[in-house]
């Protein structure tokens, strides 16, 4: 029986030519009710060559979990905190386990880590869970979707997610027209500002989306994210006035905690759905707020709500209750799994341009959608691989 011998990390180091501005604006935050808050611009998660611009500068760790057969599952980029977390925490579960018990292993950690149920701990639980799905895939010879029991389709279709791209009208009516040119059949943007800037603030968001659905036409779904920063009031007003707009979703319009006042939007939101679930976290976290009614389009990562096995148990959960899935960006990962469920339980796939370029830049097999659809890997695991021609330095890592 095959065994798990260890865990490995390596740092490596790269450049990114990517054409164009990136993180010119950000999306808005619970703590901008904090006026020193609200003034900090966007920040750039790279550093830029000597015009503040590409080549981007990178510096990026991967997981590696060995095995005694010279096969080893990987996934990243990984934080040094989450590192810290795995080695502190699961490596000593795992190691000397057979990596094909993923259920067993997932046990262990989860029953383990009985102090982080959600947050950093359970995002350290996840990304050891997805090394291994990348690592049974490889032993068994096979692409991850179709060990999840895929795939259900050819290819996935994805939105264009525009976190980090200037909300400014002429940019942004510049920026939608390339997507749809690019053909993507969705996009979704990202408010900037929040109740205590008053009316002011308020007419801007809706500006935004208003210009979002002039930019692209009748026929492009347009989502929004005010990623947890809202009040119930504020959310209606945004909603009473950009629905002839006809937005998809309104994406985390309030704190993830607040399920009451989820339910009590969705109820009240006539024909613009509210999605969440972002910041919850397994079955437990996702059936609290499928049981309350609260959301329309269910929006966990793989990569923090407990990995893929976790993910397979959501997809479960939302199937029974008839309410959609569109994970949270999530990557390779979120598209191994969307790749595995039915159509109608995971019919989109979120593309986060610009993060999305950054956190594969390294690897040889990429993400890259084709006319709005992103295409399945073949190759066995999770089919990323570390991409030796874009790497300029590496280095095993000690903690």
């Amino acid at each position: 029986m095959v065994k798990i011998t260890g865990f490995r990390f390596v740092r490596v180091r790269g450049t990114l030519d990517y054409a164009g501005p990136m993180f010119e604006e950000r999306l808005v935050r619970p703590i901008d009710i904090y006026p020193e808050f609200r003034a900090i611009g966007a920040s750039l998660p790279v550093a830029a060559g000597v015009n503040s611009g590409a080549p981007y500068q990178l510096s990026q760790i991967f997981m590696f979990i060995d095995t005694d057969e010279g096969v080893s599952g990987m996934w990243g980029p990984v934080s040094e905190p989450l590192i810290r977390i795995i080695l502190n925490q699961f490596a000593g579960i795992v190691v000397g386990e057979n990596p094909q018990a993923i259920e067993r292993l997932w046990d262990k950690m989860y029953r383990h880590a009985i102090h982080g149920r959600k947050g950093d701990t359970m995002m350290a639980l996840s990304a050891v869970d997805i090394a291994l799905w990348d690592l049974k895939g490889k032993l068994l010879g096979a692409p991850v979707y179709e060990i999840l029991g895929g795939p259900t389709r050819e290819s996935n279709v994805a939105y264009a997610s525009m976190l980090g791209h200037s909300i400014e009208p002429e940019l942004v009516r510049k920026r939608c027209a390339e997507v749809v040119a690019q053909g993507y059949g969705a996009t979704k943007w990202f408010f900037r500002h929040d109740p205590t800037e008053g009316m002011g603030g308020l007419r801007k968001n809706v500006s935004l989306v208003q210009t979002v659905r002039e930019a692209v036409g009748p026929d492009v779904e347009i989502m929004f994210d005010a990623w947890n920063s809202w009040t119930v009031p504020y959310a209606l007003q945004v909603i009473d006035q950009v629905r002839q707009y006809r937005p998809w979703w309104i994406e985390e319009p309030v704190m993830p905690d607040m399920i009451p006042q989820y339910a009590e939007l969705r109820a009240a939101a006539q024909g613009v759905a509210i999605s969440g679930g972002e910041h919850e976290y397994t079955r437990w976290g996702i059936k609290a707020l499928l049981d309350a009614r609260a959301v329309d389009v269910l929006q966990p990562d793989p990569t923090w709500a407990g990995g893929l096995t976790e993910m397979t148990k959501i997809a479960a959960l939302a199937s029974a209750y008839g309410i959609p899935l569109v994970p949270h960006h999530g990557g390779i990962a979120s598209l191994h799994l969307i790749a595995s469920q039915p159509l109608m339980t995971c019919p989109i796939q979120e593309w986060l341009i610009q993060h999305g370029i950054l956190s594969q830049a390294l690897l040889d097999w990429k993400i890259q959608p084709v006319q709005g659809r992103i295409p399945l890997p073949t190759a066995p695991g999770l089919g990323q691989a570390l991409n030796d021609d874009a790497i300029t330095s590496r280095e095993e890592l000690s903690f």
